[in-house]
C-alpha cells in the first residue's frame, strides 16, 4: 500500500455540525491539493479513486498532528462507517466496528482484521488486540469497509492497516514528552536514518495514567524496531519487530445507571475489592520479502510472537465453588505463527490491463491456558486453587483468487477466497464433577467478491460490489455452553451477504468527498444464550439486517482553512425475533452497542506556515445495551475538542509542540458500552474535559 509521490491531503445533533470546524495543513505548505492514494487494501494496488468499495487512508499527519499517539481511536474518528470507542479501560482495549461488525465485543476487536506492516494484531478465531499497533512511528492507516473486505477471510466485517514508515535519509534522533490530566505522561525516544541500501527505525515509550475513573491506571511500554533492506530497485527485505508490555493494568468496569447517575469517575464496588486488573505481555517479529519481475510481483512473509495474559476478574466466590467453573482468574501464555505468499501477473488483455493475483495464508496460535479461583479463604483478589488447565489451538489455512481489469472509464474487480479455520482443545482439568471437555471444530467456507467502478466524468466515479463473508466464533464465545459448562462445539459460523453503491468526487484540486450506500444481511448471527456465574454463552439464533449511508469530506474552503466530516447513518435490526436468557427478542429490535447516528466534522486554520489549529467536534447517538431495547440505553451525546500543533526548524534541529483540550464543555456522557452484561454493569463513561500538552526535538545528523 504504498501512497503515490505527492502529498495526501486529501449536543445534540445540531451541536456537533456546529461545532465540527475542520481543516489543517501541513507545516511546510500554505495550500494543499487534495488527491487520491494508491492503495492495496484488496490486495491490488490500485488508485483509491478508482476502486470499486469504500477505502479510506489516515496518514501520518492525521495520525500525530494535536495527539498524544496512545489510541488508535484519536486517528480513527474522521473515518465513515468506523465506530470507535475509547472505554477509559486499557486493560479491555478500544472498542472498534465496522457498519456494525464487532460491535458486540465485550474485549478486544472482533469482526474486523487488524494488520501492522503486513504481520495480523488478529487472531485465526478473529479476537484482536489494537493496543499493539505503534502510533509513533505509523506512516499512514487505511481503513477498508464493504464487500471488499472479505477477500481477508475469517472475521474480516472491516480491515485496518497500519503501515510504519521505512527508515530514510540521513541518520537522526529524537525524544518526546506529553503530560496532562489525570497523572497522563508519555516520554518516547527514537532513532531512524538510511545507510545505503539499509534503512532502520527505533522507537521505545513510555505511557502511565492514573485514568479519569477511579481504579483505572495502567502503564503502558511500548517498543518497535523496523529494518528494510533495498539491494535493488526490483527487491526489498523487511523486518520488524515489537512489543507491549502492561503490568497490572486497572479495570474500573462498567458501572450500573445509578452509579453513573452518581459519578462519572466512580466504579462499583466489585472493582475494589477484587482488584480488578490484567497484566499483559506481548512481543511478535515478522519478515517479509517482496520482488518484482517485471510488470509482475512476489510477496513472501513469515511471523512469530507470544503473548501473556493474567486477568482477575470481579466473579462472585460461590459460583466457582462449582468444579465446572473457571474461576475467577484467567492465566494464559500463547504462542503463534503464521506465513503466507501471494503473487500478482499483470499484463495487456482486451484493451485494457489484467491483474491477476493468487495466494495463500497460514495463520496458528496457541493457548497454555489455565483458570484459578480469585480468593484464599476470605481474601478476595489473589490467585487461588487451580480450575481450569487445557491447551486451545486454532489455526487457518486460506487461499485466494483475485483479478483486476482496467480499460477507459471501467474498473472491473472479482475475488475469490477459501477459508478453513480449526479449533482444538485438549483439557488437563479433569476431576470429580468435571468431565472431559477436550474435542475439536473446523469451519469452512468460500467467499467471492465482485465489483466494478465507471469513470463517469474525470473527477466522478461510481461504483458498486457485492460480497459474501463469514465470521466463526471466536474462542471466548466458544468457551461455554448453557449455564457455564463446557465447551460450545454446535456453533456455527455467522454468515453474510453485502452489496454497496456509492460515487466518489474529486472537487477540482481543493476537496474530495465519497458516499456509501450499503446493506448487510446476516444469518445465523451469534447471539447470548446465557448468562450466570460470571460465564457468557451463545447461540445461532437471528437474522440481522444492516443498512445505511456513508459520506466522508475532505476540503480546502480557503487559503489557510480546511475541513473534514465523516457522516455514518446506520440502521441495524434484528430481522428475526430469537430467546436470549429465557427473554423473547422481536424481531426489529436494535443491534446493540451501534450508534444509528455518528457525525464528526473539524475545521483546522493554518494562520502562518507551522502554526495550525483546529476545532473538532464528535456526536453520536443513543445506544442500546442489551437485544431487547428495554434497558435504559447510553444517551447521544455531542463534544468538541481543541488542538494546537507548531514545528519549527533550526538547522539540524526540528521542535515541534501541541496542546490538546478534550471535552470543552465538560459534557457527561457515556463513551461505550459493554452490551449484555449480566450484572447489568453495561455502561463505560466518557472523560470530563481534560488538557495535554506535549514537547519533541529532533536532531538530524
Amino acid at each position: 500500500m504504498k501512497p503515490r509521490q505527492q502529498p495526501f491531503t486529501s449536543s445534540p445533533l445540531r451541536l456537533a455540525l456546529l461545532a465540527a470546524l475542520s481543516g489543517g495543513a501541513a507545516a511546510d505548505d500554505a495550500s494543499i491539493q487534495i488527491a487520491p492514494v494508491t492503495v492495496t487494501g484488496s490486495r491490488v494496488e490500485a488508485n483509491s479513486f478508482e476502486l470499486p468499495y469504500s477505502v479510506d487512508v489516515v496518514d501520518s499527519r492525521q495520525i500525530g498532528e494535536g495527539q498524544l499517539k496512545v489510541n488508535a481511536s484519536e486517528a480513527l474518528a474522521a473515518v465513515p462507517g468506523i465506530t470507535v470507542l475509547n472505554r477509559q479501560n486499557y486493560a479491555q482495549d478500544l472498542q472498534i466496528s465496522s457498519r456494525g461488525f464487532g460491535a458486540r465485543s465485550a474485549f478486544g476487536v472482533r469482526g474486523m482484521k487488524l494488520i501492522a506492516d503486513g504481520i495480523p494484531a488478529s487472531n485465526p478465531d478473529g479476537q484482536g488486540q489494537a493496543a499493539t499497533f505503534n502510533l509513533d512511528t505509523a506512516e499512514r492507516m487505511e481503513i477498508l469497509r464493504g464487500p471488499f473486505a472479505s477477500v481477508y477471510g475469517n472475521h474480516a466485517g472491516g480491515v485496518i492497516q497500519l503501515f510504519s514508515r521505512d527508515g530514510a535519509g540521513a541518520p537522526r534522533v529524537s525524544a518526546g514528552f506529553t503530560g496532562g490530566s489525570w497523572g497522563t505522561h508519555k516520554l518516547d525516544l527514537g532513532a531512524e536514518g538510511a545507510s545505503g541500501p539499509l534503512g532502520y527505525v527505533l522507537d521505545a515509550s513510555r505511557f502511565e495514567t492514573d485514568g479519569y475513573r477511579q481504579h483505572s491506571a495502567a502503564t503502558r511500554d511500548q517498543a518497535f524496531a523496523k529494518l528494510t533492506w533495498q539491494p535493488d530497485a526490483d527487491s526489498r527485505l523487511r523486518l520488524t519487530a515489537s512489543s507491549l508490555h502492561q503490568g497490572d493494568t486497572q479495570d474500573p468496569l462498567g458501572v450500573t445507571w445509578g452509579t453513573f447517575g452518581r459519578s462519572a469517575r466512580a466504579v462499583e464496588d466489585v472493582a475494589n475489592t477484587f482488584n480488578t486488573r490484567k497484566s499483559i505481555d506481548h512481543m511478535q517479529g515478522g519478515i517479509t520479502y517482496e520482488r518484482r519481475f517485471g510488470a509482475h510481483q512476489m510477496e513472501l512473509r513469515a511471523y512469530s510472537g507470544t503473548r501473556s495474559v493474567t486477568q482477575y476478574q470481579s466473579i462472585p466466590t460461590g459460583p466457582q465453588l462449582n468444579p465446572r467453573h473457571a474461576g475467577g482468574v484467567v492465566d494464559f501464555d500463547r504462542e503463534f505463527h503464521g506465513a503466507g505468499a501471494r503473487w500478482t501477473w499483470t499484463r495487456p488483455a482486451a484493451g485494457g490491463e489484467l491483474s491477476l493475483t493468487g495466494g495463500v495464508d497460514y495463520d496458528f496460535a496457541r493457548d497454555d491456558r489455565r483458570g484459578y479461583q480469585n480468593f484464599v479463604g476470605p481474601t478476595l483478589g489473589v490467585k487461588g486453587a487451580l480450575s481450569r488447565n487445557e491447551d486451545d489451538g486454532v489455526q487457518s489455512f486460506d487461499q485466494y483468487a483475485q483479478a483486476q481489469w482496467k480499460a477507459g472509464a471501467w474498473l472491473l474487480g472479482a475475488g475469490l477466497r477459501h477459508s478453513s479455520v480449526r479449533f482444538k482443545v485438549e483439557d488437563h482439568y479433569v476431576v470429580a464433577g468435571n468431565t472431559d471437555d477436550s474435542g475439536r471444530v473446523q469451519y469452512e467456507k468460500t467467499t467471492p467478491s465482485v465489483g466494478a467502478s465507471y469513470q463517469l466524468t474525470p473527477s466522478t466515479n461510481l461504483y458498486a460490489s457485492a460480497a459474501t463473508g463469514f465470521e466463526t466464533p471466536t474462542f471466548n464465545e466458544l468457551a461455554y455452553s448453557s449455564g457455564g459448562g463446557s465447551f460450545n462445539f454446535n456453533l456455527r459460523p455467522a454468515r453474510s451477504r453485502q452489496v454497496e453503491a456509492g460515487v466518489k468526487s474529486l472537487l477540482g484540486e481543493w476537496g474530495r468527498v465519497n458516499a456509501a450506500l450499503f446493506q448487510i444481511r446476516t444469518q445465523d448471527e451469534l447471539v447470548v444464550l446465557d448468562s450466570t456465574g460470571g460465564r457468557t454463552s451463545y447461540q445461532n439464533a437471528a437474522r440481522t439486517l444492516r443498512h445505511g449511508l456513508e459520506i466522508g469530506l475532505e476540503a480546502e474552503i480557503a487559503r489557510h482553512w480546511r475541513t473534514r466530516w465523516a457522516f455514518t447513518q446506520l440502521r441495524a435490526i434484528y430481522d428475526q425475533g430469537f430467546t436470549s436468557k429465557g427473554v423473547p427478542v422481536d424481531a426489529g429490535r436494535r443491534l446493540p452497542g451501534i450508534p444509528a447516528t455518528t457525525v464528526y466534522g473539524e475545521l483546522a486554520w493554518t494562520p502562518i506556515q507551522g502554526i495550525t489549529t483546529a476545532l473538532e467536534g464528535i456526536y453520536r447517538s443513543r445506544m442500546y445495551v442489551e437485544d431487547t431495547n428495554s434497558v435504559r440505553p447510553a444517551p447521544a451525546y455531542a463534544i468538541a475538542n481543541l488542538r494546537l500543533a507548531a514545528e519549527q526548524k533550526s538547522g539540524h534541529w526540528r521542535f515541534s509542540e501541541m496542546l490538546r483540550l478534550e471535552n470543552l464543555f465538560d459534557r457527561k456522557y457515556i463513551g461505550s458500552v459493554i452490551v449484555g452484561d449480566a450484572n447489568g454493569r453495561y455502561y463505560e463513561p466518557g472523560t470530563g474535559f481534560g488538557w495535554f500538552a506535549g514537547v519533541r526535538a529532533q536532531y538530524a545528523f
